[in-house]
C-alpha cells in the first residue's frame, strides 16, 4: 500500500496530516517529528515478537527479535498514535520499517484512551497507519518457544543498541502510561529476559544505554490532570489477569 493514499484528518490546507499507530519501539523512540502523541488501543491484533531484525537490534548471524501483529478476532493491542504533517516523517518510517525492518503498511482503527472537547479528539475510532510484519518479507521468525525468544533477545545487539533495550523499554512504556492494561505475551518475556540477565550476572541498566537517545514524551496533553484508567471494557480478560499486572 502506497504512504501517499494515506486518508488525512485535521490539518488542513493542503498538507496531508495522517496519524501513525506505534506499538514498539515507536512507543518510546518514534525519530520523527510529530504534532500530537495520544495512547489508545486496535481491535483485532494481537502484539508478538516474531519477526526478526538484522539491521537494528540484531545481525543477520543473530537476527534480534522485535514486535509486530497477529490477526486475533479478541486481541487487542495498545499504543500510542502519532499525528504527522508532510512527507518527512513517513519518508523516514518508510525507511525505519519498511525498506530496513521488512513491514507492509495497512490501516487500522485507532480507539483514543482519552476523547476531551478541548482537544478535537472524539471517543470514535479513526484510521491510523499500522506498520506490520507478515510471514512473506525475510525476516520471518513466526512462532517459536518463548524461552528460544527471550535467549536471543539477551544475546542480540544491533547498530541502534541491544535488543533487551527494545523489549524493556516497550514494557516500561506500558507500564508506567497504561497501568492495567494486559499484554501477557509482552509481560512474561520481559520476565523471561530480565530472569536471564540476572543470571549471567549483567546489570540490566547497562543493556539499557543504546544509540539511540529516548527523550520524555508528551503523551495525551488534552489531558489536563493523569489519572488512573480502567480497562474494564475495553481489554480481553484472560484466565490469568494478575499475572498482566506485573505489580
Amino acid at each position: 500500500m502506497e504512504v501517499q493514499n494515506a486518508p488525512t484528518t485535521g490539518g488542513g490546507g493542503s498538507t496531508p496530516t495522517v496519524w501513525v499507530f506505534g506499538y514498539g519501539s515507536l512507543c518510546w523512540y518514534p525519530g520523527f517529528e510529530y504534532t500530537d502523541c495520544i495512547t489508545g488501543y486496535i481491535r483485532g491484533y494481537v502484539r508478538r515478537f516474531w519477526q526478526g531484525n538484522v539491521t537494528h537490534r540484531g545481525t543477520k548471524e543473530k537476527p534480534g527479535r522485535v514486535a509486530t501483529l497477529i490477526e486475533d478476532k479478541e486481541g487487542i493491542t495498545w499504543g500510542c498514535a502519532f499525528r504527522v504533517t508532510g512527507s518527512h516523517a513517513l519518508d523516514y518510517l518508510q525507511q525505519r520499517e519498511c525498506t530496513l525492518g521488512g513491514y507492509v503498511t495497512e490501516y487500522i482503527k485507532f480507539y483514543p484512551r482519552i476523547a476531551t472537547e478541548q482537544s478535537g479528539i472524539s471517543g470514535e475510532a479513526f484510521p491510523a497507519l499500522v506498520y506490520i510484519a507478515t510471514p512473506k518479507n525475510e525476516h520471518w521468525i513466526g512462532e517459536e518457544p518463548l524461552l528460544v525468544t527471550a535467549r536471543q533477545i539477551v544475546e542480540c545487539r544491533g547498530p541502534s543498541g541491544h535488543n533487551v533495550e527494545y523489549l524493556v523499554r516497550l514494557a516500561m512504556f506500558m507500564r508506567d502510561e497504561l497501568p492495567g492494561a494486559c499484554d501477557e505475551h509482552l509481560f512474561e518475556l520481559e520476565g523471561l529476559v530480565r530472569r536471564f540477565v540476572a543470571e549471567a550476572n549483567v546489570q540490566l541498566e547497562l543493556l539499557l544505554v543504546g544509540n539511540v537517545t529516548p527523550h520524555r514524551i508528551r503523551r495525551d496533553t488534552h489531558e489536563e490532570v493523569r489519572r488512573h484508567v480502567t480497562f474494564e471494557y475495553t481489554s480481553r480478560v484472560p484466565d490469568t489477569k494478575l499475572r498482566c499486572l506485573h505489580i
